[in-house]
């Protein structure tokens, strides 16, 4: 007699009737990433154009913000693992297939750049950081920073030109991560990481705006930003359009957003409010109207991390395989 052995997971809380294994703090991990990504990618393309003195805040400013964002996130990912005491693991290999593999080495290449690149910039953009920090070291320390912001300001192009696609590379992958997951229909696109890639670039525009006191700078970036919010909802339309074209189980996720549970989540709160209200106030402040200048960036911040709880939750309702 031969046996036939069927296994399930449908006793699994987890999973039946619906997958929910990640809380809170991945879409706090992807906005932080994002938004970390953005402000490299920015920083280090100004600095190859030579334009980081003309925008002190963009050019070099959230570049001291920067990695304290992604501790914040790297620590809200180190809440959501099961195994805490064995995340060492993911730099004893580096798996070409894995995306967690890039991610976790991508991310240890963010804080030396990061470092580089406000060592390169700090004298010129906040010289009296500069010389604080300066004044408080002592001996062999204060020849060695010495000597690292010395060769960061003779480099500071050309680590400007490796951080550059580390940027782009921590951009592409928090939107990579979910897709990778081929399991989960409403991930399973491949727009996904280039949408990812500019919500965080807008955002780290919007924080530019947010910080600046110069209204030469908040102004620029403001159009920047105009530019960027059109290229982010182009990338929305033809996310929905590729799911409403695909199978029948991708037209029934992409209904989470289009009249299901997340409706209202999805087009009030991230992209009314996240997104085409401060397009609207963007397109008003260029026209010459009073609008104080930190409702939009604000917006657009509140808009990015609501559309990493509205992604993350609606790949977790869907699945290929009928409940």
């Amino acid at each position: 007699m031969n046996e036939i052995a069927i296994i399930t997971n449908k006793a699994n809380h987890l999973i039946d009737p619906v997958l929910h294994f990640w809380g809170w703090e991945i879409p706090v991990y992807l906005f932080l990433g994002g938004l970390t990504a953005g402000i490299l990618v920015l920083s280090a393309t100004l600095i190859l154009l030579q334009r980081h003195r003309e925008y002190r805040w963009a050019g070099s400013g959230l570049l001291l913000f920067a990695p304290v964002l992604l501790s914040l996130g790297m620590g809200a990912l180190f809440l959501d693992l099961e195994h805490k005491l064995y995340v060492w693991r993911f730099y004893t290999t580096f798996r070409l297939s894995s995306p967690m593999s890039w991610g976790a080495w991508i991310l240890l290449l963010v804080y030396p750049l990061n470092l580089l690149l406000i060592a390169g910039t700090l004298r010129e953009s906040f010289p009296a950081v500069h010389g604080w920090i300066q004044a408080r070291l002592r001996g062999r320390s204060a020849d060695l920073t010495a000597r690292l912001f010395a060769w960061s300001e003779r480099n500071l192009r050309r680590v400007a030109g490796f951080t550059l696609p580390v940027g782009l590379g921590l951009g592409l992958y928090t939107g990579i991560l979910l897709s990778a997951y081929v399991a989960r229909p409403f991930w399973n696109v491949s727009v996904l990481a280039p949408l990812f890639l500019v919500s965080g670039l807008s955002t780290a525009l919007a924080l530019v705006m947010l910080v600046t006191a110069d209204s030469r700078e908040h102004r620029f970036f403001s159009r920047v930003d105009l530019f960027v919010v059109l290229v982010e909802i182009l990338l929305l339309f033809l996310l929905g359009f590729s799911m409403f074209t695909s199978t029948a189980t991708q037209q029934a996720a992409v209904h989470l957003i289009t009249g299901g549970e997340l409706t209202h989540l999805f087009w009030i709160f991230f992209f009314a409010l996240g997104l085409a209200l401060p397009l609207f106030i963007e397109l008003m402040e260029l026209r010459g109207a009073h609008v104080n200048r930190r409702v939009a960036p604000g917006l657009i911040l509140f808009g990015g991390l609501m559309f990493r709880v509205v992604v993350v939750k609606a790949g977790q309702l869907t699945s290929w395989i009928s409940n």
